[in-house]
């Protein structure tokens, strides 16, 4: 499947994937046509309820929301996009890859979310780098369209953007593109690989690399600088984030400097990596439902 579409990945990842709740994420794909742009894309849609937006993290797909997705279903119309140069997204040679195209395909996408669940904030959770989109799309376009916000182990809310010029990003593709590094990227972000880190995961983790156009828009990206510094300044929309005690893709100046920033917001989660809405989904949900609704969340085990 080297060189596919982004449907036809996404229509085989419903019947074959090793994994059946990635099955289900999948089959739930809508392919949105979003003015100007003829090209569709995917978007998993599923639920009932108010609105929620889920935003995955670099070099990811709505893939990454497999387990999380199924409890906030309950009580929301979950809409999970993969953002533009990445997952199962058309990735044309000519078209512009990096921040700004990022946040405004996401613009097209809430629009679109509105029209069809009508007006009101949407509400936005972010993992990882998405963490750092939700934020900067929460101040592009306000309160009025961005409500609450949830960041799961929120990478690129600090540091600056560092771009990466050729040939580096070539080879920084290359060497991303290798079996042996997704594996252990892969394992890194759990708490416990041994454990959870088998066959479907790994799969997963791997699947979008066969789209055409994979490594062109990835080595874009990383010379535009990418998501970093996006926290400043915080945008006024209700914020809350997450992450794993046993989080060894953030380091710890990392964490130190986020901690800094976002101050009592921050929670962790004891027995979780970088991937809360992987690693330990019941809570994530928990804690949403309860900073969504207003209720303190303290009844959950979190630390710190």
């Amino acid at each position: 499947m080297s060189g596919s579409s982004g449907q036809d990945l996404v229509a085989w990842a419903a019947r074959h994937l090793q994994d059946p709740q990635g099955q289900e994420l999948a089959a739930a794909v809508q392919w949105w046509q979003l003015p100007p742009d003829p090209l569709p894309w995917p978007v998993a849609v599923l639920g009932e309820g108010p609105p929620l937006l889920l935003l995955h993290g670099f070099d990811s797909s709505f893939l990454e929301f497999r387990r999380l997705a199924p409890l906030l279903s309950l009580h929301h119309r979950l809409f999970i996009p993969d953002l533009l140069g990445f997952g199962f997204t058309p990735r044309p040679p000519e078209a512009r890859y990096g921040p700004e195209p990022v946040l405004a395909q996401l613009e097209a996408i809430v629009s679109a979310i509105v029209r069809r669940e009508g007006p009101g904030p949407v509400p936005v959770i972010g993992a990882s780098m998405g963490a750092a989109v939700a934020v900067a799309l929460a101040r592009r376009l306000g309160a009025a369209s961005i409500g609450s916000l949830l960041l799961l182990a929120p990478a690129g809310l600090t540091g600056r953007p560092l771009p990466l010029p050729a040939p580096l990003d070539g080879l920084g593709v290359r060497f991303l593109g290798l079996p042996a590094v997704r594996r252990a990227l892969c394992r890194s972000a759990f708490a416990d690989p041994d454990r959870d880190v088998g066959a479907p995961e790994l799969e997963i983790a791997s699947l979008h690399l066969r789209c055409a156009g994979w490594g062109h828009a990835l080595a874009a990206f990383a010379r535009s600088g990418g998501f970093a510094g996006c926290g400043l300044p915080l945008p006024p929309q209700p914020l809350a984030a997450l992450w794993g005690a046993d989080d060894r893709i953030l380091r710890a100046p990392q964490k130190r400097a986020a901690r800094a920033l976002l101050g009592e917001r921050v929670r962790e989660i004891a027995a979780c990596g970088h991937l809360p809405h992987i690693d330990q989904p019941r809570q994530v949900a928990h804690h949403w439902r309860a900073h969504f609704s207003g209720a303190d969340p303290s009844p959950l085990p979190l630390a710190g």
